[in-house]
């Protein structure tokens, strides 16, 4: 598995002694976790359901993200480039809280 770049290692399955592949396995594990809770949020964890944890050759961590449907996939493509977006302008989903007004004590 290697990307365009060649920045993505193969994956590991031979072991050698002084590479951390813990190390990176438990940050992709990490990492599949946050996506995981998002995809939940919307509503895509179904569409997702070979998202995994991986480590290549190198101890670098890896998140597989399996089959996937085109159609999660573009939009999924989409909701990034919108949240990008929204970051670059410097808006976000949450209401700030120096927006937020509390109701006076009775």
């Amino acid at each position: 598995m290697t990307d365009r770049r060649g920045v993505v290692a193969k994956r590991a399955e031979d072991l050698l002694p002084g590479v951390p592949y813990v190390r990176g396995w438990n940050r992709a594990r990490r990492s599949a976790g946050t996506l995981a809770d998002q995809l939940v949020l919307l509503g895509l964890d179904s569409d997702f359901h070979g998202l995994v944890a991986d480590v290549n050759v190198f101890g670098d961590g890896l998140v597989q993200l399996g089959t996937v449907r085109s159609e999660a996939a573009e939009l999924l493509a989409q909701l990034i480039t919108t949240g990008l977006e929204a970051k670059l302008r410097g808006t976000t989903t949450e209401p700030s809280t120096t927006t937020r007004r509390e109701a006076p004590a009775a």
